[in-house]
């Protein structure tokens, strides 16, 4: 029964793979041709098969991720069993998520220096985007705490739902023998809601076809050439976090192969860059982390859910070249002390945004608010984002696996023998 699980888990990744590959490939043909712009194309395809496609995955995939960090945060809160380790571990988590969004923000502000993507552009002062106005630092540690739980989980607000699974899974702990049978519940719910997920999974092709093929559809690659600077420094500094960065931190802190976790990961990768969000992909990264990276479950209940909240990797880098790129296309000269506020605003707006398709625009808008940087200068990265968000979801979904290794391997909740397991062999077994 096993290895039939496993030779059906490669052919679904086989699948996903060739989904996004033919949906890139016909996005790009009806790009190319001019096809878009037809009735019949844009009323049935891209308007119709491939926009309902597309959606009514990403909804499916949404519908689960409030149940999910809920049901998981209570077992894995309650599931230590010991207060004290719960402290011990959401430290060392929430150390290594603003660490690692500290650098990648770094990262982007020092290479868009030293590239220089915005000397010479021809400023499109035409370009309009209305930010929705970011809340105080203050204002989102205060909501923290819910109000009305039940208006959170309507709402889908992940911190404030966060909060109340941990104060949850604390009270069951400490309530005894109460709390050991309510826990028992819980595991059972917890077993349906990732029979669910295999459900929704099954029809990933199909859902990645269409994501993909609509956007390429509608954007090609046209939309890119007039920012190709902005866009390939920005993909550049991603690259660069998700295989170098990473890759330290694995090698150098985790005493893990970097290779074995990327080979083991990459379709997480692709679920991210196809849906573009986080919250979406928490069912998927759940699975891989725990059955294929050997993290145990009282760890990734807890690190995943908070990463998908809190750790903005991608979107961090993208605020820092964004920022160097509309300075130098306005003619701003930003000061160190300047450069730091964007390094320190990046990193704590991380913090309670929502993991969902263009999130980073709203984020960026307080960064530009800041240090004083106009506002409508995100309008002209517009045309570029939705592809750079797709693989900004990719670079964070891999931050959230990579610091749940970390945590596991401090806490000796790694199993070293799934980590090292080879995927090639466990193809054959």
């Amino acid at each position: 029964m096993i290895k039939l699980k496993k030779k059906s888990h490669h052919r679904l990744t086989l699948q996903i793979l060739i989904g996004l590959a033919l949906g890139a490939g016909l996005g790009l043909l009806i790009n190319a041709f001019g096809w878009q712009s037809s009735v019949f194309v844009k009323d049935f395809l891209t308007g119709g098969v491939f926009h309902i496609g597309g959606q009514v995955f990403l909804r499916s995939l949404q519908m689960l991720v409030v149940p999910i960090v809920f049901i998981s945060l209570v077992c894995g809160t309650a599931g230590l069993g010991d207060l004290q380790q719960l402290g011990r571990i959401g430290g060392k988590t929430l150390v290594l998520y603003l660490i690692t969004t500290a650098l990648a923000v770094t990262t982007g502000l020092i290479v868009a220096g030293v590239i220089d993507p915005g000397m010479g552009f021809d400023l499109n002062t035409a370009a309009d985007f209305q930010a929705a106005e970011a809340p105080p630092l203050v204002d989102t540690l205060i909501q923290i705490v819910p109000k009305n739980p039940i208006e959170s989980f309507a709402r889908g607000e992940m911190l404030q739902i966060i909060f109340f699974a941990m104060s949850f899974g604390m009270a069951m702990t400490l309530a005894g023998k109460s709390g050991e049978r309510v826990l028992l519940v819980f595991n059972d719910l917890n077993d349906i809601v990732m029979k669910l997920v295999g459900m929704v999974i099954r029809i990933s092709p199909i859902g990645v076809f269409c994501l993909i093929a609509k956007v390429f559809a509608d954007q090609g690659f046209s939309a890119i050439l007039p920012l190709a600077k902005y866009f390939f420094t920005t993909l550049f500094v991603l690259i660069f976090h998700l295989f170098i960065t990473y890759s330290s931190l694995l090698k150098f802190v985790g005493k893990l192969s970097p290779v074995m976790f990327f080979r083991k990961f990459y379709e997480v990768m692709v679920f991210g860059f196809s849906t573009a969000s986080s919250n979406a992909t928490i069912p998927v990264t759940l699975e891989v982390v725990e059955r294929r990276l050997g993290v145990k479950k009282i760890i990734s209940s807890f690190t995943v859910p908070l990463g998908a909240t809190i750790n903005m990797d991608g979107t961090a880098i993208m605020q820092g070249v964004a920022t160097v790129f509309v300075a130098q296309a306005y003619g701003v000269e930003l000061t160190m002390v300047q450069y730091m506020t964007v390094i320190l605003t990046a990193t704590l707006a991380s913090v309670g945004t929502a993991g969902v398709p263009g999130v980073g625009l709203i984020m960026l808008s307080m960064v530009f608010q800041q240090v004083g940087l106009p506002v409508e200068g995100i309008g002209i990265i517009m045309a570029v984002d939705r592809l750079l968000d797709m693989v900004r979801t990719a670079v964070n979904v891999s931050g959230d696996a990579m610091v749940s290794c970390l945590v596991a391997k401090s806490e000796g909740q790694l199993d070293q023998a799934v980590f090292d397991e080879d995927p090639l062999s466990e193809q054959l077994a």
